[in-house]
């Protein structure tokens, strides 16, 4: 059993696909005549989709139509991602370096299913985790803590025990309110959103996140 676990958000963490989003959200919204804007598009960064679809349409958006245009979204965004899965820079040193210090290692997104498997299989990464966690596994999406949860529990590890690392202030904030350490990387957004939204720590990259504030839980309480 492991005593420590490190869960990674995905997108804007693990795979920087957010122009693939802005994309694949852009080509559903012109086929419904629909205008989007990117402050709310950056807005859902770390929600579930039936979330994105009331932010981005409307709240009005009946259940079906909005499964619909979620679906169209996804496969949109799977096209586009399929061709070249871009991998943070820094994600295999990191996850390598976090597997010799034995530490339990989970996905925690709150993308689909498939999106998941998805930048896992192509992006050659899925070996370095014990424990995958997706958006259609929980009711309750980011900022609730229950993907999180989810996810240590798959590894065996006390939420205290574990940290998270996060990009978006909705990720940061089911990390607190899952008891767990909350670390930051600002590729999708700056340090003051993060650190308001509550992180523990934050860094420009996985690149620049030091292996030992993950390994030892004592250290890891410093902001």
């Amino acid at each position: 059993m492991r005593e420590i676990g490190v869960i990674f958000d995905m997108d804007g963490v693990l795979a920087l696909t957010e122009q693939a989003h802005w994309q694949s959200w852009c080509e559903i919204a012109k086929t419904r005549g629909v205008s989007l804007s990117y402050e709310k598009f950056v807005s859902c960064f770390g929600r579930i989709n039936p979330d994105c679809v009331a932010i981005l349409f409307g709240a009005d958006v009946p259940r079906a139509e909005s499964a619909r245009i979620a679906a169209e979204k996804e496969r949109a965004f799977r096209e586009i991602v399929r061709q070249n899965v871009p991998l943070a820079p820094g994600t295999i040193e990191l996850l390598t370096s976090l597997r010799h210090q034995a530490i339990g290692l989970a996905v925690g997104s709150s993308g689909p299913r498939e999106n998941v498997e998805l930048i896992l299989d192509a992006g050659k990464i899925r070996a370095y985790f014990d424990a995958v966690v997706n958006g259609d596994e929980v009711t309750r999406g980011k900022p609730a803590p229950d993907v999180f949860l989810l996810a240590a529990g798959r590894l065996g590890v006390p939420a205290q025990m574990c940290s998270v690392i996060e990009d978006a202030p909705t990720g940061i904030r089911a990390a607190v309110a899952a008891g767990m350490i909350p670390i930051a990387v600002t590729t999708t957004h700056d340090s003051t959103d993060l650190l308001q939204a509550g992180a523990a720590a934050v860094f420009p990259s996985l690149r620049s996140i030091p292996v030992e504030l993950l390994a030892n839980p004592q250290s890891r309480h410093i902001r």
